[in-house]
Parts: structure tokens; C-alpha cells; sequence
């Protein structure tokens, strides 16, 4: 997985609250378990007005001024509903690196740090004035750093975010959790051993 070290980018506001796993991605996409192949799936309800996915240009992510963002500015309880995956898949793969919303949902908040994407918990006053601002200035960046837990807006305002030590330090590393766990291989054998020597009877049932 990509480490998260500091992003600066442009933003896309999808100024919504209780946006769910099902709008993020349609359950008729869920049609295999790779990772793969979900970009076109994002949003698809809203960027498209029919199956022949015909951009809807009304959809914010269709207009020309949010092509290449990365950064996603989100309303309220962001990523609710259920808890598949295959969501931050599909944010992940369309070019989204971190997302900004005042709350998550628990499940894919956590399934973004699995996944190489950042979620950035902001004050709801704070979200709303940064709708203002993205939407009134085209071209409108945000740069994150993850190191000191910083937004910073293009006229040099900071905000702070909280952050889970362990997963902060995951993702500055690029480590899922997977990789977390192999990280820590040597030790996991080490223990393994002791214990057999020292419970060798646990190792012996079948």
C-alpha cells in the first residue's frame, strides 16, 4: 500500500450528509471481490442518468473544474449504510486519497486506513466554510499532512484533526493491516516458539 506522508490537491465537494455505502457504490457493480475495476461504479446512481452511463452534468464529480481532484469534501456520517468494501475500493481507484467529512460511519472509516485512503475528521463549522470556499474558487486546494495532523487552506489556515496513533503510524508506513501483522514476523515466530517450548501440550492436540 502507498504510504500517506502529506497531500496537496485539488478538492471536489459533494456537499451531502448520510451518504451510504450503496450510493458510493450500487450493489448491481458488487459483481466480484477484486479490487479492481470499481472507478466507473463511484457514485454511479448520481454521475450517471442512465445504465448506458451517460455522464449526468449536473453531478459535481462530471464538472470539468473537479477533474484530477483528490482530495473529496463530505457532509455528515459519510460512508453509512453497510459495510462493504468495495466502497473505498471505488473512492481509492477513481483518485480520491482522502476524504473530508465531519463524521464516517465506523466501518468504512476504517476500511479507508486498509485501503490507502485518509479520513479526515473536521468540525462540522469548519467543513461547511470550506463548501463555501472550494465552490466560489476554482482550482481550490487543500494540503494535508499527515505527520502533524494539519489541513491547510491556500490562505495558510490551519485546522488540526485527531488521528488513532497506531493508525496514523500504519499509514505513514503504507501498512495495512495485513501488513502490520507481517511487519511483525519475527517476533509472531519467536513467540511461537517460546510457547512451544513452554505449553508444548496446546501444540500437540488435534
Amino acid at each position: 500500500m502507498e504510504p500517506f506522508t502529506r497531500l496537496k490537491g485539488l478538492v471536489a465537494p459533494l456537499n451531502r450528509t448520510n451518504v451510504n455505502t450503496d450510493e458510493i457504490t450500487p450493489a448491481r457493480f458488487l459483481k466480484t471481490i477484486s479490487r479492481t475495476g470499481f472507478a466507473q461504479a463511484l457514485f454511479a446512481n448520481w454521475r450517471y442518468l442512465g445504465d448506458d452511463q451517460t455522464p449526468n452534468p449536473d453531478f459535481v464529480l462530471n464538472q470539468p473544474r473537479y477533474q484530477g481532484a483528490t482530495i473529496l469534501l463530505a457532509g455528515d456520517n459519510f460512508g453509512c449504510g453497510s459495510s462493504r468494501e468495495h466502497a473505498p475500493w471505488a473512492i481509492r481507484e477513481y483518485g480520491f486519497r482522502c476524504v473530508i467529512a465531519p463524521s464516517f460511519a465506523d466501518i468504512f472509516y476504517n476500511n479507508c486506513f486498509n485501503n490507502g485512503i485518509l479520513p479526515v475528521t473536521l468540525p462540522e463549522p469548519t467543513v461547511l466554510e470550506l463548501f463555501k470556499e472550494v465552490e466560489a474558487t476554482e482550482g481550490y486546494t487543500l494540503e494535508v499532512d499527515l505527520e502533524t495532523q494539519t489541513v491547510t487552506t491556500p490562505e495558510g489556515r490551519v485546522f488540526q484533526f485527531p488521528i488513532d496513533a497506531f493508525r496514523k503510524q500504519a499509514m505513514l508506513q503504507g501498512l495495512d493491516n495485513i501488513g502490520w501483522t507481517l511487519s511483525h514476523l519475527d517476533e509472531i515466530r519467536a513467540f511461537e516458539e517460546r510457547r512451544q517450548q513452554e505449553a508444548p501440550w496446546v501444540f500437540s492436540l488435534k
